[in-house]
């Protein structure tokens, strides 16, 4: 603890300003219990760059961590990039303190002599990965974090290809923010560097997602009813006008929920993938008789999509279901057109669903495999220059669809949706029909995810236990099946428990384990990038016969996934 009030204390020097001094007194003197947690390690980069509570402290979001980020990535920038005048573009969500810290952070980069393009108010974080190359600038950066709590805040950076920082940048500017002492970060604005930007830039994206967006013209837009709601977020500014432009004209938004607020007071959590969160709009897709409903999380790039069931009961797709279906959909455009040519991808995680990988092999299309998070999929754009990327996603609720966006994007995503749902309304089926159909063909594949918390040093200390213990004591059986296999992304390695046999995983080193069973049953466990949390990854699989079955077939894989739970003792 000596360490730690050692740490602290260093932020009462003339460094910090008053407010962040009195903090900092407040916390010692109090003996705050908070204290250890604020100081015991820097802010990171993880999978989606910074991510944390806001207050003072090294473990915290604030102005000197942010400052001191921006500070490390404008040294980078200036050294590894050689242009006369670099810029920059930044974006912000409805979160607390969001539009404050991006001013800061585009006064450090303008007192760097980078040119910043700042945004008027609040924008959609695909809206920020496609300025970027609109703009041809250099690097972006997006202010938010996310579905997390409202006490949260967080920092994204992007490459020039749009996409988030990967190998080597990402270990670059990394290396350039630790190298740094608070006192270095340059705060003193250059205010002629800073253009502020907005409409300019909204009507060109809103454009290219309509166009990326949609199936075809022959589609019937006006009978599909729609409930969208933003959850509080940024959302409401991009995707009401999308939809409108693409030709839905009977769309009902949720009005409580349409106000961006950062204390997202409706909800418990503004994240999509909780049925409580789209509760109001479900309620209200009930008593309009809607067909879907969409909603988004805070900085509008995942959403989660609610369809009538073959009961007519709204039912919440989970985020592997939605991928699937809107990958079908967009591999059937592209076979229609005459497109598909062997020279085409789509984009997966290694904890994403296997059932997307099928679908694609029926139309002859390769499915390229990262690592977790979207930066990956979007460096698999960038690798494979001499190849159509048609669309990718993850688990999480998130889609890309074409590479105009490099990052998870809602707003093409809910048009995509809108699409799939209005086609098959007007010929006689549903969203929900189209995905049996499609287990039917491959096998119904059932998902379930859930994320354990442990918070703190303790915390983080006992989610590395449980992995290690996962290592060093793999599961023979699951569920009564043998184990096939354990994938253990940190060591590169994949080892047959049948045979002994070891295989290299080609892939950068990521804590990950994988299970696998001799009948497709899969266990994926992680710590989280941006929370402290273990998250474990359920997917099993069996065959449909008809889609009459369905009810009785995902009855016996949600009971498969409990008793899984069950006897790991994670319940």
């Amino acid at each position: 603890m000596t360490k730690i009030l050692d740490k602290a204390k260093q932020w009462l020097s003339p460094t910090f300003d008053a407010e962040t001094q009195e903090e900092i007194k407040q916390l010692i003197t109090s003996n705050a219990p908070d204290l250890e947690d604020r100081f015991y390690k820097d802010m990171e980069f993880g999978t989606g760059g910074i991510r944390g509570i806001m207050g003072a402290g090294t473990n915290r979001v604030n102005k000197y961590t942010l400052g001191r980020a921006t500070q490390g990535l404008s040294n980078y920038l200036l050294k590894n990039v050689q242009k006369e005048q670099l810029k920059v573009v930044i974006a912000y969500d409805c979160r607390h303190n969001s539009k404050k810290f991006a001013k800061i952070v585009a006064n450090v980069l303008s007192a760097n002599n980078i040119k910043v393009f700042l945004f008027e108010d609040l924008r959609a974080t695909p809206e920020l990965s496609f300025a970027v190359r609109h703009l041809a600038c250099d690097a972006g950066i997006v202010l938010t974090a996310s579905h997390n709590p409202s006490e949260y805040n967080g920092y994204k950076v992007y490459w020039a290809d749009g996409g988030q920082i990967v190998p080597p940048h990402d270990g670059g500017i990394i290396k350039n923010v630790n190298a740094l002492d608070f006192s270095e970060i340059n705060f003193n604005a250059d205010e002629a560097l800073i253009e502020i930007i907005g409409k300019e830039v909204d009507n060109v994206f809103i454009e290219a997602s309509v166009k990326n967006g949609s199936l075809s013209e022959s589609i019937d837009r006006a009978n599909l009813k729609i409930v969208f709601t933003s959850l509080h977020g940024t959302s409401i500014v991009s995707v009401p006008q999308a939809l409108a432009k693409a030709g839905y004209s009977d769309v009902h938004l949720v009005a409580e929920q349409s106000v961006p607020d950062g204390d997202f007071p409706t909800v418990t959590s503004p994240n999509p993938e909780e049925p409580e969160a789209l509760k109001m709009a479900t309620d209200l897709a009930n008593k309009i008789g809607a067909d879907i409903v969409i909603g988004t999380d805070p900085d509008c790039d995942r959403l989660g999509v609610a369809v009538r069931d073959t009961q007519g009961n709204m039912k919440l797709m989970n985020g592997n279901q939605t991928m699937v279906l809107m990958t079908q959909f967009l591999l059937k455009k592209w076979k229609e057109e005459g497109k598909i040519n062997g020279k085409q991808f789509v984009g997966s995680t290694i904890v994403t669903t296997e059932l997307v990988g099928a679908v694609a092999k029926n139309y002859g299309v390769e499915t390229k495999i990262g690592l977790t998070g979207f930066k990956w999929i979007a460096k698999m754009v960038k690798d494979f220059p001499e190849l159509d990327f048609i669309g990718g996603g993850e688990e999480s609720f998130g889609y890309m669809v074409g590479d105009f966006v490099r990052d998870k994007d809602a707003v093409t995503a809910t048009l995509l949706a809108c699409e799939v749902a209005a086609y098959a309304k007007q010929h006689g089926s549903s969203f929900y029909e189209e995905l049996l159909d499609i287990y039917v063909k491959n096998n119904f594949y059932k998902e379930h995810l859930i994320a354990i918390t442990k918070k703190g040093m303790d915390g983080a200390a006992e989610i590395q236990q449980m992995l290690s213990t996962m290592r060093s004591n793999p599961l023979k059986e699951i569920d009564g099946e043998q184990v096939a296999s354990l994938s253990d992304y940190q060591a590169s390695t994949k080892t047959n428990l049948i045979t002994g046999e070891v295989t290299t995983i080609d892939l950068p080193k990521s804590n990950v384990l994988i299970y696998q069973t001799i009948k497709g049953t899969r266990i994926a466990a992680r710590p989280s990038g941006t929370e402290p949390k273990i998250k474990f990854y359920f997917s099993v699989n069996t065959s449909l016969d008809t889609k009459e079955n369905c009810l009785k077939i995902e009855a016996d894989l949600d009971a498969k996934i409990q008793r899984i739970i069950k006897e790991m003792k994670l319940n």
